[in-house]
């Protein structure tokens, strides 16, 4: 066999950023602020907002991640997504190279290097690099990265108008590990991948008995004709912080007699059918009403009343409530 020179051009130290700069990305225009414990710093520029190919994250998923959003200035349940990235890390035997202390402060000095008041904030923990192999010892040992990504909000017809909402096909995770926040998250790309092919805004999970899980990283709310508000089990799905706070709200509705009771309860997608409103809920939607599922109206079809109370309690929790509010800026 002759070889042929297909003039592949190699890529070295010297040409690696003259390289670089010849692709246009768009889609970095977004990212305000890397820090990796790699190299100890943080950078502003998306072309350098890497991690090696050998690290275990990349090619193995192996490692946890928790989001959280900085609000008006401050970062909103940071010590709670810490303490879940912390469970998170535990349960697949990683231990965060940083106490929460110091993670605290370092996360809030890498956003306030952005100068940006309304963010996503994501800080991942990894194996770390170290080989190609599923051997987690061969690693050289766990690494810290932290993204700060502008906040771009919902469409305004979320929370005006709701959205669709489908039953999922995949077969959904195991409890086990449904509560780790890895970064495996193929099911989850292919449950988003499946509602926009299907002309849907989300979709949703049902176990083999018919009963409703979490949605690609939702978590879903059920509002019964009987004044009951329901949540899927947080043993078996996700521990969503933001419905996790929504639940603790909405208790203080029940002796108001605005709710009959809040509780975690396994919810048949037939119940859903009938449900007098639905929500879905995520650190970047906050709660958002379902207006049809499964091309079925929920009630009318639109926002209701219970929705906009929930928001607004929300909303207000996530500026007004300083137990929960990390301030950024001085």
């Amino acid at each position: 066999m002759v070889e042929r020179d297909v003039g592949l051009k190699e890529i070295s130290k010297e040409n690696f950023f003259e390289t670089l700069k010849k692709f246009e990305r768009p889609w970095g225009a977004n990212y305000l602020a890397m820090y990796s414990s790699l190299w100890d710093g943080y950078t502003k520029d998306p072309d350098l907002m890497m991690i090696p190919a050998d690290d275990h994250l990349a090619h193995r998923g192996d490692g946890v991640f928790d989001t959280m959003r900085c609000v008006n200035g401050c970062i909103y349940q940071l010590q709670r997504h810490l303490r879940r990235l912390e469970r998170s890390a535990n349960s697949i035997g990683i231990k965060l190279p940083l106490s929460t202390e110091e993670l605290t402060g370092l996360v809030v000095e890498v956003t306030k290097k952005t100068g940006e008041k309304d963010c996503i904030i994501r800080v991942t923990v990894s194996r770390g690099p170290g080989g190609f192999s599923t051997n987690p010892y061969e690693c050289f040992g766990p690494q810290l990265y932290i993204n700060v990504i502008k906040y771009n909000p919902p469409p305004s017809y979320f929370y005006t108008k709701g959205v669709s909402l489908i039953t999922s096909k995949y077969p959904q995770k195991d409890p086990l590990f449904a509560n780790i926040k890895s970064c495996n998250y193929l099911l989850n790309v292919l449950m988003k991948k499946e509602a926009l092919d299907n002309s849907a805004d989300y979709s949703i999970g049902v176990d083999r008995d018919g009963y409703i899980t979490e949605g690609s990283t939702e978590n879903i709310i059920v509002f019964t004709k009987e004044n009951e508000l329901f949540f899927p089990p947080f043993d078996t799905v996700l521990t969503g912080t933001t419905a996790y706070r929504i639940k603790e709200l909405a208790e203080n509705l029940v002796s108001q007699s605005v709710l009959k009771e809040v509780s975690e309860r396994k919810i048949h997608k037939d119940v859903v059918y009938e449900a007098k409103e639905v929500f879905l809920t995520g650190t970047s939607i906050n709660i958002v009403p379902v207006s049809t599922y499964d091309g079925r109206k929920i009630s009318d079809g639109m926002p209701g009343e219970l929705f906009q109370r929930l928001r607004i309690m929300l909303e207000n929790d996530m500026v007004n409530n300083k137990d929960l509010l990390t301030p950024v800026f001085d």
